[in-house]
């Protein structure tokens, strides 16, 4: 059985709640995701993190897109919005706020590996990072058959759009700003930006249930 989903975002600073969630790194809905995880890590020769197991994994409906993995990430091994950073713990809030079941989404990086050297601070990814992570969409969607509404949190992830246009191009694609505090916290505007795109997926959620 698995655990209780967290209550509060960063739970996955407690190292007994990062040991029970990685306990369950081969949950049958995530071990395609992984595969493709390694696949990426192979031939970028980077770093890329898991899904969260918590998460719906291959049976997602709901497709959040992010930029790229930030250095914290290699304290976990996960995306997700129980990492103890501040751009997590604002999706945590995010989605709770919209009623968004853990089982209905996937969060996703659109260049999934670490593009940070070690020890190095955030940077913004380059072009060519941007092209060379484009072939990877194909294969994230094909394991993503109850897909049924994307959410592109940045300009990163906005770039996606025209991929997601062409593989399936009857999915609905929704642009919200970037949850990281750098950006949540520049006007009201920002927060009620992300408010209302997942508010709209919600409602693309319920209405497909």
């Amino acid at each position: 059985m698995p655990p209780p989903e967290p209550t509060a975002p960063k739970s996955l600073a407690d190292p007994a709640v990062l040991a029970a969630r990685r306990a369950l790194a081969d949950a049958p809905q995530i071990q395609p995701l992984r595969e493709l995880a390694r696949r990426i890590a192979a031939e970028r020769g980077a770093p890329v993190p898991d899904p969260d197991p918590l998460d719906g994994g291959v049976a997602a409906r709901l497709l959040l897109l992010l930029e790229t993995p930030g250095p914290a990430i290699a304290r976990t091994g996960f995306v997700s919005r129980d990492n103890a950073t501040g751009t997590a713990a604002n999706l945590f809030r995010f989605l709770g706020e919209a009623g968004i079941a853990r089982a209905d989404t996937l969060i996703w990086n659109a260049i999934p590996w670490v593009i940070h050297a070690e020890g190095a601070l955030n940077r913004a990814p380059r072009r060519a990072e941007i092209r060379a992570a484009e072939p990877y969409l194909a294969p994230l969607l094909a394991l993503l058959p109850a897909l049924r509404v994307a959410v592109l949190a940045g300009r990163v992830a906005g770039e996606a759009r025209a991929g997601l246009a062409r593989l399936r191009p009857d999915l609905p694609v929704l642009a919200v700003p970037h949850p990281s505090p750098t950006y949540v916290c520049t006007s009201p505007e920002v927060p009620a930006r992300i408010r209302r795109g997942l508010g709209e997926a919600a409602a693309i959620l319920a209405d497909g249930a």
